[in-house]
This record gives structure tokens, C-alpha cells and sequence, in this order.
């Protein structure tokens, strides 16, 4: 090969691995940021964005740990779980000088004991798990519990949440235990418990529980406020209780693996999200709520003041945001394993 065209090669190739890396690749909930969100990104920025999803925490977790903190950019874990990762070494520091529009996010969501400083973790969407009911097939009235779940005239007709702690959050908290109790005693009787629940159980989804509403396949069970929002604007019939004994809360922050290629990309991802006008648009099409306290600024009123998006006081006040539970866990997802398996 003549020299210029071996010079030829190695600045093209040097050009193909230089656009190579203007990527993020992002591991998320499915269908938690909005399609358009992620191509106005590109737009603004020129950096593409690989999108892959996850049915449930224990999932993503499962991947990231098997993979040794590789492969992605950008994760998106629950409040519980982010310490667990920090703690095994799965994230890396985020820099807060690279997030200009970190001052749009409330306080009152930030320097949580889950990650002190914020360190680890930036809150993109909160919200909470309660109780659907479709209105033209079920009074309203009728339900106000989670207790009311295990009633045998609901056989085979319920809709759970594919995911261990909210499942399991639901029968803690019908004994007036703690959402995030290490106590053996206390995590046996809410599974003795769930096993009498089993028999009312119809289907397990994680991926969008609002579909078997929409397509009438049940008419009560489980669900993520944001999946609630969506089912409505497709069914008003569809309404969010939040039980008496307490709903489940919980907060999803973007993170970034200690193995990220490109973890200037993720900074950009990070701090694209947090823009006001962004987060506005996630929520109107997400229904799920916002810490960020401009983007909530920007919404209508009506959107403001929607209990199920924005909770009341004395509903957070029942309820309980979930944290990690160490090695307890390992209890949770056995008793789990034999729920789902019937063993």
C-alpha cells in the first residue's frame, strides 16, 4: 500500500471511530421516556442514542452485575436499589458541574439515605403503586384496600405488578408492617399471605399493566400511577385508589454503570432530561411525577393538581418510599421464586 493511501486509511479510520463514539446507550424501563424526547436529543446534540429496555429492577441489575458494570451508559434503578449498586461498585460518581439544570430539581427529592449528595443518582420520574379498578364494571366504593384484593369473588380476575417489592410491599403493609422490612417473621407472613392471594391472580405484567385494563382481560389489581394517567386518556373509566393501609412510592433516577464508554455522552443524556421544557413533556405523556420543580411549573393546572400524578400529603404520609434492605432481599426473592412457580 502507497503511504498516502495508508495514510488515507488510518485518518478515515480514525474519523469512523471517533463518530463511533457519539453515542449514549441507555438500559431503561420500557416505554419511559417518550419516543420524540429521545429523537429531539439527537437533534440538539448529534449524539445517537441505543435504547434498550427492562421488564423490572431485578433484571437490569442481574445484567449489569453479570456484566461487570459494562455495556451501558445510562441505567435508570429505583430508589432501593441504587445504594445496593453503589455499594457493589456497579456506578460511578456523576459530575454535578456537567449538569447545568441540575438547580431545576426539588430538594425535597435530593441527598436522600439511599445516596447522600447525590453522588451516584439523578431522580428522573417518581410516583406510586395503588389500586386500578375499571368503574363501569366495579363500584369505586367498594374497594379502598389492599385487603380487599384477597377477597375468592375476585378468582382468578387480578392483575399483579411483576415485581417482587411492590408485590410484596402490598401484603407488608396489610399487616402494618414496613414497606421495607428485614424482619424473617414479618416477610414469611406477608408470603403465607400472598400464597392465599394466588388463587385471584390472573396475570403477572411489568412491561404495561394498563394494557389488560384497556383490552377488559381484568378489571382489578396492581398498578404504577403513570400506567393508571396513560389507561385514562384511552378509557376514563379506569380510576387510582390509593389503599388505607398505604401505597407503595418510589423514585427511578438515571445512573451511570462504572464501565460506561461513554460516560461525557451519559452527562449530556443526563442533563438534556433535566431541562424544564423536557421533563414538562414526559409527564403529560408518561403520567408520572416530576422532581423537577421547573418542569412542574410549566404544567396546566389541571395537570398540577391530578392526585394521582402529584399525591396528596396524607396519601405519602400512609404510604412509604422504598429502600434497600441489604441482605434481606435474598429472603424476598426466594419466597418470590416459589410464589411465581407455585412450589
Amino acid at each position: 500500500m502507497k503511504i498516502p493511501a495508508l495514510i488515507a486509511a488510518l485518518l478515515m479510520s480514525a474519523a469512523c471511530a471517533l463518530h463511533a463514539e457519539e453515542k449514549v446507550v441507555v438500559y431503561n424501563w420500557a416505554e419511559y421516556i417518550p419516543e420524540s424526547t429521545l429523537q429531539d436529543f439527537e437533534k440538539e446534540t448529534g449524539i445517537k442514542v441505543e435504547y434498550s429496555t427492562y421488564e423490572n429492577n431485578e433484571v437490569m441489575y442481574s445484567k449489569l452485575k453479570l456484566q461487570q458494570g459494562k455495556g451501558y451508559d445510562i441505567v435508570v434503578p429505583s430508589s432501593y436499589l441504587v445504594s445496593k449498586m453503589r455499594n457493589e461498585g456497579l456506578l460511578q460518581k456523576i459530575d454535578h458541574k456537567k449538569l447545568t439544570n441540575l438547580r431545576n430539581l426539588s430538594i425535597s427529592l435530593m441527598n436522600k439515605p439511599y445516596d447522600p449528595g447525590n453522588e451516584y443518582s439523578i431522580p428522573y420520574l417518581w410516583g406510586s403503586t395503588g389500586i386500578a379498578l375499571n368503574s363501569k364494571e366495579i363500584d369505586p366504593a367498594s374497594i379502598t384496600s389492599w385487603a380487599d384484593l384477597w377477597d375468592a369473588k375476585w378468582q382468578g380476575k387480578l392483575l399483579l405488578v411483576d415485581d417482587v417489592r411492590e408485590v410484596f410491599n402490598m401484603a407488608l403493609k396489610k399487616h402494618g408492617f414496613s414497606t421495607n422490612s428485614t424482619n424473617p417473621d414479618e416477610i414469611k407472613t406477608a408470603y403465607e399471605d400472598l400464597q392465599k392471594l394466588m388463587p385471584n391472580v390472573r396475570v403477572f405484567n411489568a412491561d404495561a399493566p394498563r394494557e389488560p385494563f384497556l383490552a377488559g382481560d381484568v378489571n382489578l389489581g396492581m398498578i404504577w400511577s403513570g400506567e393508571a394517567i396513560m389507561a385514562q386518556k384511552e378509557n376514563p373509566d379506569i380510576k387510582y385508589i390509593y389503599p388505607k393501609e398505604g401505597a407503595g412510592f418510589w423514585v427511578d433516577s438515571f445512573t451511570i454503570p462504572v464501565g460506561a464508554e461513554h460516560a461525557d455522552n451519559a452527562h449530556k443524556f443526563i442533563d438534556y432530561m433535566l431541562k424544564a421544557d423536557v421533563g414538562k413533556k414526559v409527564v403529560e405523556e408518561l403520567g408520572y411525577s416530576t422532581p423537577n420543580g421547573a418542569s412542574r411549573d410549566l404544567l396546566d393546572e389541571a395537570t398540577r393538581n391530578n392526585p394521582t400524578i402529584f399525591p396528596p400529603a396524607e396519601a405519602i404520609d400512609k404510604g412509604e418510599f422504598q429502600n434497600d434492605i441489604g441482605d434481606a432481599m435474598k429472603l424476598y426473592d426466594g419466597y418470590w421464586e416459589k410464589l411465581k412457580t407455585g412450589k
